[in-house]
């Protein structure tokens, strides 16, 4: 079994993140982020060895920096840098999405994290990624993923500034979600041949090929280096997917500590597909 996508901030993570003076940064365990209200952050959350026990039937736990901090749009290293250092130094089960600067653009830097066996590939904001022009500037960095023969995960980036008196909810379904289906779109458009998973099914972006049919575009032959994580989506959503795109490019996610694993029971078959052959393939490239 292999989860795609999860969220574990070791103890040097965390000291940085509290020696910050602007966002984000913590206080105690407060998180302040520049679009979203003060969140009470659960210390069991980050307990390491509390979720590696959570983790005993789990081959493959791959830890995802939260691209919601917005860390990889400023042009400070240092806590991408203490990131991968203290992420890399967990073991088993646990394995790690590279993050890198997407302002600043630092290929050498990348490559060289990339070559580290414990790196799965590398994790972009969906931020970095808003049409066919984001998608050219990052290519330096795409480049280095598939030289290094790794996936791309792209992950909703820092949401912008709300009025206060929204649910917290919010941002998970309005920014998050937006910022997934446009990163969707604008890949859709520039066509790049590697292999690249959308979490939370890409903000069910491939749902609306009616619309774009209808807008003058086209779904077109699904791409086989395409994929959708299933964090956050159960068992209605999961079908709707499957019945557009199919059941080869679904990987299994749950985004813990901020939401479970969901087998849609389809039957052992599809299980099977969705915990283990399919982000076997995604990862390795190895045929299911």
């Amino acid at each position: 079994m292999i989860d795609c996508h999860q969220h574990l901030w070791p103890p040097r993570f965390l000291d940085a993140l509290r020696r910050r003076q602007t966002y984000p940064y913590l206080r105690d365990w407060t998180l302040h982020l520049p679009g979203e209200p003060p969140y009470e952050v659960d210390p069991a959350a980050h307990d390491v060895e509390l979720r590696r026990k959570q983790e005993k039937d789990t081959d493959q736990v791959l830890l995802s920096l939260s691209s919601p901090l917005g860390l990889e749009h400023l042009a400070d290293r240092e806590l991408i840098d203490v990131w991968h250092e203290s992420a890399l130094e967990l073991g088993d089960p646990f394995r790690v999405w590279a993050a890198a600067c997407v302002t600043d653009l630092d290929p050498a830097g990348l490559a060289e994290v990339l070559r580290e066996e414990r790196v799965a590939g590398l994790q972009l904001p969906a931020t970095a990624l808003t049409d066919p022009a984001a998608i050219d500037r990052m290519a330096p960095l795409l480049d280095e993923a598939r030289y290094a023969g790794k996936p791309v995960l792209v992950h909703p980036g820092p949401a912008p500034a709300a009025d206060a008196g929204l649910p917290a909810w919010w941002p998970a379904l309005v920014p998050y979600v937006s910022q997934l289906q446009q990163a969707w779109m604008a890949w859709h458009v520039a066509g790049r041949r590697q292999r690249i998973a959308f979490v939370a099914l890409a903000g069910l972006a491939p749902l609306h090929h009616e619309r774009l049919a209808a807008r003058g575009g086209a779904l077109g032959p699904l791409d086989p280096d395409v994929f959708y994580e299933t964090s956050s989506y159960g068992t209605r959503a999961i079908d709707a997917m499957v019945r557009v795109v199919g059941v080869d490019p679904l990987v299994n996610g749950s985004d813990r500590p901020y939401a479970e694993a969901t087998d849609p029971g389809f039957g052992a078959a599809f299980t099977h597909a969705l915990f283990t052959a399919n982000p076997r393939h995604f990862l390795t490239g190895e045929p299911r």
